[in-house]
């Protein structure tokens, strides 16, 4: 079977970003400008997790947060969500973001370590509007945590 080799966006010699081309969010959503990647390791085209940038501001912006990831079960572990995230810095910055959101349910213990290991701060746990759960089956409590650039923690 042939294959037509795929360059990265994005990748750091031990995970690439490779781009999707899925279908855009319901506009209701307001996620504006939507940036879907499959994660691979580095030079491989088996998918391993997807990671994705919103830009837009919206109430599901608020409890979805601008970036949201998943990493498989057997690549868990790994640190790969962390690594995605950091490799999406520069296109942040090219949409002028100081800062993004990234959420979590509170019972996801290895999510938020992915997301306090980027240095970002826990602003709040908030309650989702029974509007927003029913509409895009999101969980009823999120924590709402700020990734801001200028913070560079390695």
């Amino acid at each position: 079977m042939w294959f037509r080799r795929i360059k990265p966006d994005f990748s750091d010699g031990v995970i690439d970003l490779i781009p999707l081309r899925l279908y855009p969010p319901e506009e209701e959503m307001g996620f504006g400008q939507n940036y879907d990647y499959m994660i691979t390791l580095h030079g491989q085209r088996y998918e391993i997790g997807r990671i994705s940038l919103r830009v837009g501001e919206s109430p599901c912006v608020y409890y979805f947060g601008h970036i949201g990831y998943h990493i498989d079960p057997p690549y868990r572990g790994h640190r790969y969500a962390r690594r995605a995230c950091e490799l999406l810095r520069p296109l942040i910055a090219i949409h002028g973001k100081e800062s993004v959101v990234i959420t979590c349910d509170p019972d996801n213990i290895p999510s938020r370590r992915t997301i306090e290991g980027l240095g970002c701060e826990l602003e709040r746990i908030v309650a989702v509007p029974h509007s927003i759960q029913r509409r895009w089956e999101i969980s009823a409590v999120k924590c709402r945590y700020i990734w801001r650039m200028n913070d560079k923690n390695e």
